[in-house]
């Protein structure tokens, strides 16, 4: 074997094949060409990218829509909680029959974190049934629905009852606001009754605007004369670079003997377990 010309050829060939493709491999030694490097760097990028993406779009959707359902959940343990503790009727007085109740019962306010009533808005629909509770801090507005400011006044009383909530997410308290036109009305119900509110118009102002929820809102010294319900909310919508501000003016009350008003009957039923 060792003289046959054929074998020898066939070795030579075999050996030298390697050699002739190893300029055509990327072997570990080779250096990265600049394309390489940036392929390299632009699969990365777009893998930080769709990463980022998925992130994203689970915070909107826990934003959106987990802390309105924990919300929520929240607010219907503090309205029957409020419920069992509820002593009234839960039927209207006849409708025919008008009764001046005099001078509104004006109740105290709570420590932070007190249940102070319900809020009902037919305009925001006929499930829209919403606990008020003191304070206007994260610790209140992010879990229990809408907070009262404890320098203003309480239900019915003369002078600024204001209340604060969010209107995208933690419940979307007040996400409708916009929406109300001059007359809706707007029920609280405490302990002590019920108080109408009608809506009188609405206002955009800058955050910096705490004069809304004087006395007599944006009018510094002035003496009250009425009895004012201010609701505060982030606008727009899906912003908070401003603030909308509601203002309603009482109308009337009921103690809690007298039923409710007959417009919120069937929620506060259901809100006390009857409905």
């Amino acid at each position: 074997m060792r003289g046959d010309p054929v074998a020898h050829q066939q070795t030579t060939a075999a050996s030298a094949a390697p050699s002739a493709g190893r300029g055509q491999q990327q072997g570990p030694g080779r250096p990265l060409r600049a394309s390489d490097v940036i392929r390299k760097i632009s699969q990365i990028l777009g893998e930080l990218l769709i990463t980022a993406g998925v992130v994203l779009l689970l915070f909107v959707g826990w934003e959106l829509w987990w802390t309105n359902v924990e919300a929520d959940a929240k607010q219907t343990e503090a309205i029957k909680s409020f419920a069992q503790d509820f002593n009234g009727p839960l039927e209207p007085a006849a409708p025919d029959v008008s009764v001046d109740y005099g001078v509104p019962v004006v109740g105290t306010a709570p420590g932070y974190g007190g249940m102070i009533g319900i809020m009902y808005v037919p305009r925001f629909g006929a499930d829209y049934t919403r606990p008020i509770i003191e304070g206007t801090d994260s610790g209140v507005l992010d879990t229990l629905g809408l907070g009262h400011y404890g320098s203003t006044s309480m239900p019915g009383a003369v002078g600024n009852f204001a209340v604060a909530g969010h209107r995208q997410t933690h419940g979307a308290v007040l996400d409708n606001i916009h929406t109300l036109v001059p007359g809706d009305k707007i029920y609280v119900q405490t302990a002590d009754g019920y108080y109408t509110y009608v809506f009188r118009n609405n206002q955009i102002v800058l955050p910096e605007r705490t004069d809304v929820l004087l006395p007599v809102p944006t009018q510094a010294g002035a003496a009250p004369q009425e009895s004012i319900l201010t609701m505060t909310s982030c606008n727009p919508r899906f912003g908070a670079q401003e603030r909308i501000i509601a203002y309603s003016l009482l109308e009337s009350w009921q103690p809690a003997s007298a039923g409710p008003p007959s417009e919120i009957a069937a929620q506060v039923a259901q809100a006390n377990g009857k409905g």
